[in-house]
């Protein structure tokens, strides 16, 4: 019996919904609305969307006095949930803010006093995402595309007035879940946990969690939101919304409902997903988590079974071994490694025994086959409590020291190294590399010791060496080293790093433990320094364990005459010094470093000089490409041949010139002063103070320019020096007289001492152009000889010839030979001497 309605049909509905008065205008208007629900039962085209918005309102007005709209007014928010119908392709671009606006009243709508209208509109938006085409479709039309409302609820900010509308539904149990499983499904966009968080969602869910639920989807909805508001939206603004006191009460109350009272395994679940957010509050430091006693109560749950004492915060609790509960330890100890990182909680980490109970898993597993956690299990946890340790420790270091924590740890290192069987299973984020191998034990036990011993703290020094920690930490350091040899991996390079850092540490300024360590230690450090160049580049991070043995060489070795001598009996500076040869940035200030307290040692001098590198290299020619280089980097300007261009500030670099003199302390350090300790040129100057600046071989007279001016350096700095007092004094006040005529008769003497080494330098090139030239006269003079003997050796060919093929020729030949044997006869006569004739008998032969 229904037709077909037309557009201005639905004016028509609108215009008699308006109408208000009597009975009989009520009854027509609710069989017209069931009329216009009839129609689009399959759907609503997208050009009346608008209407039926406008119809959707008036209808709510008039719920608040007539009941009997409520459901017309639920069919049509009914609706809304199935798909939109299009004529074209256009229409959803077309008719967009229509649409949009129109999803929006359904956030709107949920200010209607109804609840059966609450739960329809949350019906209609959980099936946007639940999309299921009508059994026929309107001739002409076709369904909008699966996301369109989606989008449209976007751009409507639904998801902002839904969370608003949390606050009518407060004390409505039912409506409340249907509103959270609609914003459920709408945080799954990024845009819409945006628009929840700008209406402070977080904050509004965490003060619901407590309400009373028997079903318990309260919370589960609520933590899911939660979540992905973590994920979608601001983390910060998130953490900021929930950092509240009430919010972390709220969380605390149903964390411990769920832990004691929760039995299902979807209790442990959700108990462990509300831990994972609890931990991400615990990271902000503004959150009170001490406070509102949440921080005590999760060191107590983290550390119970290790400790054992009965605390009343976790009475009724009892361990499972199940997974979610292993999951729950797991976070329970990355929360006390969050919490360490916070002075004020160091009291409460101490008073809860969290040291003991951290040092209960620094020891092999004793119990692999009784009831508790699996061999995997107990691995994962023990790795991940000496993780947190190396964290927890340096902020208790008293208590450390007093659980023999260095005693248990050097015990367990030992293990490490041990041949006992054990495989590890390798399987999660700390058991990296430690597959079928003891290395991640080792690898994080070594963590810890390295986070005490860089307190330098004189009481854990003394403490480690007193049990030969030098001695095993080499055993070890071997150990990992001919493991390298084998196969080369991130975890076996950090360890030999760690190794190393912690002996240099404990080496330092003390010349007993740097004898210890020269013992075997020079021979496992030789080898560093032999490392192929090429693997600095691998990315695995051969290039920190290289800066770990150097800073070792200098803290272990350097300052014992003892050690320093085996060093160099090993050849330790013909290795530096190819080190050096690479020019590694990174390399070449410290090594230089080493090489200056090394050459205290008169050895040392010695060694250097008798190096040669690539090409015959001496070690003054690779100081002084050095130098060049690092005035290249600095700006420092010179001519083509190396020599000074401004004779007032030779040595002064580019940074320096555009930094405005300022108006120090004395106790501060003036740019002049800080660029020494920043650039190697004081490093090469004090190398070359030892190996001294004449007789130096392998050097060209560039070199000899450079080194003019390395010569001078420490002049030439004096002169930055003064010069800067100058500019300084003329900033604050003028000097008197007397004053200003020293400090310019100090400024001549140093651009004189700048012109004296350029005039060196011009005598250097002078030389240098007269030796080019009389080189150049020697090469002449020998092309000049060697053509004139080609013209010998060719007219004495000719002559050959002539006498072989011109018998007239021959004569003229044997007559000139006569000549010449008369002519060298003595002219005065011998007495009864003998007379011998020139000429051979029977000769044939004309040579």
């Amino acid at each position: 019996q229904d037709t077909l309605l037309r557009p201005m049909d639905l004016n028509h509905v609108i215009t008699l919904l308006k109408g208000s008065g009597s009975k009989d205008l009520e009854k027509e208007q609710l069989k017209t609305l069931k009329k216009v629900v009839k129609h689009f039962e399959n759907g609503l085209p997208l050009k009346n969307v608008a209407q039926i918005t406008e119809i959707l309102n008036l209808c709510a007005e008039k719920i608040i006095e007539q009941e009997a709209f409520t459901e017309p007014l639920c069919e049509l928010i009914k609706l809304f949930g199935l798909p939109f119908q299009k004529k074209k392709s256009t229409d959803e671009a077309n008719y967009s803010v229509e649409v949009s606006q129109s999803i929006a009243q359904l956030g709107y709508l949920m200010s209607v006093p109804s609840s059966q209208v609450k739960i329809q509109i949350c019906k209609s938006i959980v099936s946007f995402y639940n999309m299921e085409l009508p059994g026929k479709l309107l001739p002409g039309y076709q369904p909008t595309s699966a996301n369109y409302k989606i989008w449209m609820a976007e751009k409507g900010r639904l998801a902002e007035s839904l969370v608003l509308s949390l606050a009518l539904v407060e004390n409505q149990l039912t409506e409340k879940l249907w509103v959270l499983k609609a914003l459920q499904h709408l945080s799954t966009s990024d845009k819409n946990c945006g628009q929840m968080v700008k209406a402070q969602a977080a904050s509004r869910l965490c003060l619901y969690l407590n309400g009373a639920d028997p079903s318990g989807q309260l919370v589960f909805r609520s933590s899911d939101i939660l979540w992905n508001l973590l994920e979608n939206a601001s983390k910060e603004e998130v953490v900021n919304q929930l950092g509240s006191l009430e919010c972390v009460q709220a969380l605390k109350e149903v964390f411990l409902d769920l832990l004691t009272r929760g039995f299902r395994h979807c209790d442990s679940q959700l108990r462990n997903d509300l831990l994972v957010i609890v931990s991400l509050l615990a990271e902000n430091p503004a959150v009170p988590m001490i406070e509102s006693g949440f921080a005590k109560l999760l060191i107590v749950l983290a550390t119970f079974t290790e400790v054992k004492l009965p605390n009343p915060l976790v009475k009724g609790f009892k361990l499972t071994y199940s997974y979610e509960d292993f999951e729950m330890k797991k976070i329970l100890f990355h929360v006390i490694g969050i919490l360490s990182k916070d002075p004020s909680a160091a009291q409460l980490l101490s008073e809860n025994h969290v040291i003991p109970a951290l040092l209960y898993y620094v020891k092999q597993n004793q119990n692999p086959g009784l009831p508790g956690w699996s061999a995997t299990q107990y691995e994962e946890l023990q790795l991940h409590a000496i993780a947190v340790l190396a964290s927890v420790a340096p902020v208790l270091v008293d208590k450390y020291l007093s659980c023999q924590a260095n005693t248990l740890l050097l015990v367990f290192l030992e293990w490490c190294i041990g041949q006992d069987p054990f495989f590890g299973r390798g399987n999660s984020f700390h058991g990296t590399g430690g597959r079928g191998n003891k290395l991640a034990q080792m690898r994080y036990s070594l963590r810890v010791l390295r986070s005490v011993v860089a307190l330098y703290d004189n009481a854990v020094s003394i403490n480690l060496c007193d049990q030969g920690a030098i001695s095993q930490l080499l055993d070890v350091l071997q150990y990992a080293a001919d493991k390298s040899k084998e196969n080369e991996d991130t975890v076996l390079l950090e360890i030999q790093a760690d190794i190393l850092f912690i002996l240099s540490i404990l080496c330092e300024n003390d010349v007993h433990r740097k004898e210890l360590f020269s013992c075997e230690g020079i021979g496992i450090l030789i080898p560093f320094f032999k490392m192929d160049p090429r693997k600095l580049y691998s990315g695995l991070g051969h290039n920190c364990l290289l800066l770990s043995a150097l800073d070792c060489l200098w803290s272990c070795v350097i300052g014992c005459y003892i050690a320093e001598d085996c060093f160099l009996e090993k050849q330790g500076i013909f290795l530096l010094l190819d080190l050096l040869a690479l020019k590694e940035k990174n390399l070449c200030n410290i090594i230089l470093g080493i090489l200056v307290e090394f050459s205290d040692n008169p050895k040392t001098t010695l060694h250097m000089s008798i190096w040669r590198g690539k090409r015959d290299q001496t070690a003054a020619n690779l100081l002084i490409q050095l130098w060049r280089q690092e005035e290249l980097d600095l700006g420092v300007r010179r001519d083509q041949d190396g020599k000074i261009v401004d004779t007032k500030r030779p040595i002064v670099t580019s940074f320096q010139k555009q930094q405005k003199v300022i108006p120090v302390p004395a106790s501060c350090p003036s740019f002049a002063i800080m660029e020494i300790s920043e650039s190697i040129r004081a490093k090469i100057y004090s190398l070359f103070c030892k190996l001294g600046f004449e007789n130096l071989p392998g050097l060209s007279p560039k070199d000899f320019v450079t080194l003019a001016i390395i010569q001078h350096y420490i002049d030439f700095k004096v002169g930055e020096v003064w010069n800067e007092i100058c500019v300084e004094l003329k900033e604050e006040f003028r000097p008197v007289t007397p004053d200003e005529r020293t400090l310019k008769l100090i400024s001549k003497v140093s651009e004189n001492t700048g012109k004296t080494v350029v005039a060196l330098q011009n005598e250097v090139l002078e030389g240098q152009l007269h030796h080019k030239i009389q080189e150049e006269k020697k090469t002449h003079k020998e092309i000049q000889d060697t053509h004139k003997q080609r013209e010998l050796i060719d007219k004495s060919w000719q002559n050959f010839l002539a006498r072989t093929s011109n018998y007239e020729e021959l004569k003229k030949a044997k007559i000139l030979q006569e000549k010449l044997i008369e002519v060298s006869r003595s002219k005065a006569n011998i007495q009864n001497g003998p007379q011998h004739s020139t000429d051979i008998p029977k000769l044939h032969t004309t040579v």
